[in-house]
């Protein structure tokens, strides 16, 4: 049998080996989810759906500590993030709880030419089919239950498959979903590697996949879907900022810092490109540098860290070679630009790095921040605009009609105005555009894309 050994992102000591799926499995699986689904008969009813999921909040709840030690373990995010991510997972169950009720069809008119009397039309929403979710590392709670309880809520059986780097918490919140009365074959995780989880995507018995990660592996694995699957496809992005001449950087700052290096960068919507008008520059980089330069980096078990490790200590390579890159290319290095260790980077400010590097043309990934420096901002939301992937971005003003025009012109699907871009609620709509996704991914959107609408028409002589 294959395994899979799971280590810890920063001191990288072994935590556990996990079985690795097998072709045969994966088939099994999804042969299992498929008969489920095309056998009425096993649907959960939705009270049912509704109790299961009372009871996987409840006990969540009571396990949230065990969950967070386990994903800070294997994922690197520091325990006050992690524990933040926890409660947000929670909420999310209850969110799915609160919009099943919403999940609802209407009447179509009829009668209004001579070929439609005598009916009656009206829509229902069903359950899609199967799912097949691919998740990512970054939020190993959270991700993991935004694609996998609309699923379970609106009655599709869902196959998960979470990133190799962080299985466990997949397990163990599989393991507290069949606690709380979760049949089996309703919720299957399979941990396995790339060609057996392609296996999982290509499958014609699929009806949608959930997909979190990069956008080369994203947009590939949606050219290999079976005809009439959907899917929703969740990248990653740039993060621009404009910073106006009368923003307030006393609330900014801070927001910039958290904005730019929680989790040590390793989110889709890190704040990565900032751009700041050339009469504060000096003064929004010297904040900058002094919070940054203050940030406790290291164990993600201890309470006082605040920026954890990269993922893989090839992660940390990357990153130096991106920043050395930009310094070589001319950009100003004002603090950081080192590894603190094989598996941490140092919070990293660049200024002025050229347009053309790395850092300026990709999703660094990393705890690196850049500032530009502009004197047109109709330029610098041009520069902004200029990557082909769109994400998050936000505005810094006081100005009311500078903030509605910056909101306009941005290619973002979400613009915070005096805010980090990593604002997020798990209501709100949350997703990439152009080459960052495609569809929504808030546990409404997703409980909303994991059905679909049938229509009854009724025809009477005596309506």
């Amino acid at each position: 049998m294959s395994t899979l050994d799971v280590y810890s992102p920063f001191d990288q000591k072994l935590i556990k080996s996990v079985p690795l799926a097998t072709a045969k499995e994966m088939d099994e699986a999804i042969d299992r989810a498929y008969k489920l689904f095309n056998n009425q008969s096993n649907w959960l009813p939705k009270h049912k759906r509704l109790e299961i999921l009372e009871n996987i909040a409840f006990i969540m709840d009571e396990r949230s500590e065990e969950i967070v030690h386990i994903s800070a373990l294997e994922g690197g995010k520091p325990l006050i993030d992690t524990q933040a991510e926890m409660a947000r997972a929670i909420n999310g169950v209850k969110l799915a709880i609160e919009n099943m009720g919403h999940l609802k069809g209407e009447e179509v008119a009829m009668g209004h030419t001579a070929s439609s009397i005598n009916r009656m039309a009206y829509t229902m929403r069903e359950p899609i089919g199967v799912v097949a979710s691919v998740s990512a590392f970054n939020h190993p709670i959270n991700l993991i239950i935004h694609q996998t309880i609309p699923a379970i809520a609106v009655g599709a059986p869902v196959i998960i498959k979470p990133a190799p780097t962080t299985p466990l918490t997949c397990i163990l919140l599989t393991e507290i979903f069949e606690a709380a009365g979760l049949p089996e074959g309703w919720c299957t995780p399979m941990v396995c590697d790339n060609d057996v989880a392609e296996k999982l995507v290509t499958s014609p018995k699929i009806n949608f996949l959930s997909f979190i990660g990069s956008a080369k592996v994203g947009w590939y694995l949606r050219s290999k879907l079976a005809p009439g699957t959907r899917c929703a496809l969740e990248h990653g992005g740039a993060a621009p900022v404009i910073v106006e001449p009368d923003a307030d950087i006393s609330q900014m700052i801070p927001a910039l810092v958290k904005g730019g290096f929680y989790h040590a960068g390793q989110v889709c919507v890190s704040v990565q490109k900032v751009y700041v008008h050339e009469s504060i520059l000096q003064e929004v980089v010297a904040e900058i540098d002094t919070m940054a330069r203050a940030l406790i980096v290291g164990d993600p078990l201890d309470e006082k860290t605040e920026v954890g490790p990269l993922i893989l200590p090839k992660e940390v390579d990357r990153v130096h070679e991106w920043v050395q890159e930009a310094v070589t290319g001319g950009a100003k290095l004002i603090c950081g630009g080192q590894r603190i260790s094989d598996t941490c980077y140092a919070p990293t400010l660049l200024v002025n790095p050229p347009e053309t590097v790395n850092v300026s043309t990709k999703e660094i990934f990393g705890p690196v921040v850049c500032v530009y420096s502009y004197n047109n901002r109709d330029e610098a939301i041009d520069k902004a605009n200029s990557l082909e992937f769109a994400f998050q971005s936000s505005v810094f003003t006081k100005d009311l009609d500078i903030a509605l025009d910056t909101v306009k012109k941005l290619n973002s699907t979400a613009v915070m105005v005096n805010d980090h871009t990593a604002f997020r609620v798990d209501w709100m709509p949350f997703g990439g555009r152009d080459s960052s996704g495609l569809g929504l991914g808030s546990i409404p959107h997703t409980m909303h894309d994991m059905t679909r609408e049938k229509m009854m028409v009724i025809k009477s002589n005596v309506l």
